[in-house]
């Protein structure tokens, strides 16, 4: 899950199936890095999604061509040394929702790709005392941590994955199917008909879950709070949860719709592992550059420092290929579109291309974010007091977890999300800490650490007209590593350099919309039919030959 975990959607191969029944061309082998014209498809875009499609494009025979506007590829799913000899996970950091059919349709394997499963996975030390919370995928192990808290929680955490398992397993179809389109099920055409019929398959399984239909629905509406105080006493564990419900998302895990996400918690995979979560060898640009082999290696052509200036589109409102900002014209059957919706609709094509009352449904999309990436190099293996370092100094098993700080309590979180409401930075900021490193031993100098730190919530707008300038920024991130400190003494003093990414740097360099990591709020009403919009769910465009293949479009990426 971006999560800024990763998945990679599936809504990329439905585009290509929906591209290939409109193109006919025969397979280029030339996929030699010289521009050409003319392709059947264009990607805008090398983020993961972009090259997704482009893969599958390439695979199934047309001549396709990617465009990227940065000199790397990978979108939020990229590497980059920013301090010499610590190679950051920059924006995406954790891997679990990437799909195994892209996976083995892409062979990410053979193309380079090597992951390390982490368990443990999930660590959240108790500030001020001896105790910590470990999570992994062995459940007596689980029971024993748990227990330390609360015994009865200890029993039902169990039950509880289990019955998130059947949950998730009644929804996870709609993952890879587009949403149903009710015009075209009214429609006279038997081929609309037919290509409905499976997307409005897995849409009915949802509601053969039978008499747990009622708690699917309670869980996908409620408060992830509701939900996790039915179950559970202790709060360290309910808020360690209800962080996973509310990252990356302006709300708190009181308000209504925070529940859904804890499906997350167990819908992914990695290396055949139901909700397992990896750290990818070289960082999250090594998933990024095995998709982009695997496209290169089905003959696509791929560009940086190509940045995209709009899309061509003929009298006839059909796309007919893409302007570079240089001002090079390249004709394309199809153009396919990874950025986010805002900036595929209103920017990259002439106001007068769509119908007004269709511009204002984009307009309206809320990319809210609460989001501020800090990527910190150190000296020195972080030490928490809760399980002291050994005096080797090498990793623990908590190190490689997902570790959560200021997460003691739900009421801290809610907290948080309040001050930020205001235009306030948080006095003590959501903060979930990775140490790749801890596993990769190629990211990292020899006994140096890289520490990835997804904090919430900041907002955009601060209160009084401030901006994150490097004042605002450097008290944020002071703010931030004194949190730490009291988990973690001497956290400070190993601090070689960091990484600072607010609100406004994810918008400008990773062309996040909002800075927000999801292409736009995953709130219920932007999900499903209403992703991007309710009037064109999908990948579905309102001009012929323009296909959205990024986050913004169902399925999502989380």
């Amino acid at each position: 899950m971006f999560y800024i975990a990763t998945s990679l959607k599936s809504s990329s191969c439905k585009c290509v199936a929906r591209i290939n029944h409109v193109i006919a061309s025969s397979f280029s082998q030339d996929s030699t890095s010289v521009l050409k014209a003319e392709y059947d498809a264009v990607v805008i875009g090398a983020g993961h999604n972009g090259l997704v499609s482009a893969a599958y494009l390439a695979k199934s025979g047309l001549r396709t061509a990617v465009f990227e506007r940065r000199h790397v590829i990978g979108g939020a799913a990229v590497t980059e040394e920013m301090i010499p000899g610590y190679k950051f996970s920059r924006a995406s950091y954790v891997l679990s929702l990437l799909r195994p059919q892209i996976y083995k349709d892409l062979e990410l394997k053979k193309h380079g790709l090597k992951v390390y499963v982490r368990d443990p996975n999930s660590y959240t030390p108790v500030r001020g005392s001896n105790k910590s919370l470990l999570m992994g995928n062995d459940a007596r192990k689980n029971y024993q941590s748990i227990a330390q808290f609360s015994v009865q929680d200890a029993k039902m955490y169990c039950a509880f994955e289990k019955h998130l398992e059947k949950l998730v397993s009644a929804i996870e179809p709609l993952l890879d199917s587009q949403p149903v389109n009710c015009a075209k099920l009214n429609s006279f055409s038997v081929k609309d008909k037919i290509t409905s019929v499976t997307s409005l398959r897995a849409l009915v399984k949802v509601g053969m879950v039978g008499k747990d239909f009622p708690r699917l629905y309670e869980l996908i509406t409620a408060p992830a709070s509701k939900i996790l105080d039915k179950w559970f006493d202790s709060e360290p564990l309910k808020a360690t949860l209800a962080s996973d419900a509310v990252i990356g998302a302006m709300t708190s895990p009181y308000f209504n719709g925070s529940g859904y996400v804890l499906l997350h918690h167990v819908m992914g995979e990695t290396e055949g592992i139901k909700g397992a979560w990896g750290n990818p060898e070289g960082g999250m640009g090594a998933v990024s550059n095995a998709i982009a082999k695997s496209a290169l290696s089905h003959g696509a052509s791929i560009f940086t420092e190509k940045p995209v200036a709009k899309l061509v589109v003929n009298s006839n409102k059909k796309v007919t290929g893409i302007m570079l900002e240089d001002g090079t014209h390249v004709k394309a059957k199809a153009v396919l579109c990874n950025p986010t919706p805002r900036v595929t609709y209103l920017d990259l094509l002439e106001k007068n291309v769509l119908p007004e009352e269709y511009r204002k449904e984009v307009d309206a999309i809320d990319y809210t974010s609460p989001v501020t990436k800090i990527n910190v190099a150190v000296n020195k293996l972080p030490d928490f007091t809760a399980d002291p370092n050994g005096l080797d100094s090498k990793p623990l098993p908590h190190h490689g977890c997902t570790i959560h700080l200021n997460s003691e309590s739900m009421a801290m979180i809610h907290e948080a999300y309040n001050q930020a409401q205001q235009g306030d930075i948080p006095h003590r900021p959501l903060i979930e800490m990775t140490i790749p490193s801890s596993l990769d031993p190629t990211i990292a100098p020899a006994g140096h650490h890289v520490c990835l730190l997804f904090t919430q919530y900041t907002p955009y707008h601060l209160k009084d007209g401030q901006t994150w300038d490097e004042k605002t920024k450097k008290v944020y991130a002071d703010r931030v590593f004194s949190c730490i400190e009291e988990y973690a003494p001497g956290f400070t003093d190993s601090i070689v350099g960091y990484d600072h990414l607010s609100p406004p740097d994810l918008e400008k360099i990773f062309g996040l919309t909002g800075g927000n990591i999801f292409h736009g709020s995953m709130s219920l009403d932007q999900l499903y039919f209403g992703r991007p919009t309710s009037s064109y769910s999908d990948t579905r465009c309102p001009v012929e030959g323009m296909y959205l293949c990024g986050s913004g479009a169902h399925p999502v990426e989380i």
